[in-house]
């Protein structure tokens, strides 16, 4: 398995990995599933200044993981809001970890202070991989989406980004 920087020919299996979560589960809030030309536009909106890695073998991505602007205000741009998903059969074989321990390498030869991750709850598998790895839960909102019949609750973790001292 390697880890290495995205580029647009993976967009369509990137758009196949979370397709599976929109249509299945609560751990993203889209309901739509993206085309390949979709996934491609957002991409190369997000690697203009973010990183954005996928985890390949053998021409096959099992995985990917990005960071993009947490919010549009200016006093923002020190924070980042990170991403990660895993084929759905490829969970629990550490793919994510490897994907996460990059990006926080990359993100350490930037400016971002905080990062950021929001996760969808019950969530108990995404909460421990997070906090395995460092972060903390900061916030948590009730009842803020509607999906799969349900309302769902996020919460908020965040890491802040010492990796300069």
């Amino acid at each position: 398995m390697i880890i290495r920087n995205v580029n647009l020919n993976d967009a369509a299996q990137i758009a196949e990995i979370y397709n599976y979560y929109i249509r299945n589960t609560h751990q993203t809030f889209e309901t739509e599933p993206l085309s390949a030309d979709e996934m491609r536009e957002r991409i190369a909106e997000i690697t203009e200044n973010y990183p954005y890695l996928v985890a390949e073998e053998n021409g096959e991505i099992y995985g990917y993981a990005s960071a993009a602007q947490f919010k549009m205000r200016q006093a923002y741009e020190f924070s980042a809001e990170v991403s990660i998903y895993v084929k759905s059969e490829a969970k629990q074989k550490g793919i994510g970890t490897q994907l996460y321990e990059k990006l926080f390498e990359e993100l350490k030869q930037t400016d971002i202070h905080a990062i950021i991750a929001g996760i969808s709850l019950p969530n108990d598998g995404s909460v421990r991989f997070h906090e395995k790895l460092g972060f903390e839960k900061i916030a948590h909102f009730r009842e803020v989406g509607y999906k799969l019949g349900r309302w769902v609750d996020v919460g908020y973790w965040e890491m802040i980004n010492t990796f300069d001292d």
